[in-house]
């Protein structure tokens, strides 16, 4: 159940990256709904990494949480055409998940 909670936490690590890159308008005018998501998912994506902490070793579970979170944040900003989806940019996603698969497989 813990490493369940701890991948949805990064997850929602994805979600308040991007709700807080559109918390601004491009005319520099603060946006409520993408505020109030990113205060939300953050509370709820650390809260759930805490708890995930009591059952797996820290840093382990850090590692998994930043690399799901980095991943997923990653694959938005190249659907939304923010970032460029290169071969190279994905083959190294693809090494983080290598990575924090290999976490759960040696924990």
């Amino acid at each position: 159940m813990a490493w369940l909670i701890l991948v949805l936490s990064g997850s929602l690590e994805a979600v308040w990256a991007a709700a807080l890159h559109r918390t601004t308008q491009a005319s520099g005018r603060r946006r409520i709904a993408p505020a109030v998501v990113f205060l939300i998912s953050v509370l709820a994506s650390t809260g759930g990494l805490a708890v995930a902490m009591q059952s797996i070793p820290t840093g382990t579970a850090y590692a998994v949480w930043v690399g799901v979170g980095v991943v997923l944040t990653s694959a938005y900003a190249m659907i939304a055409k923010v970032e460029p989806a290169t071969r190279g940019r994905i083959l190294l996603l693809g090494g983080i998940v290598a990575c924090v698969a290999g976490l759960k497989l040696v924990v």
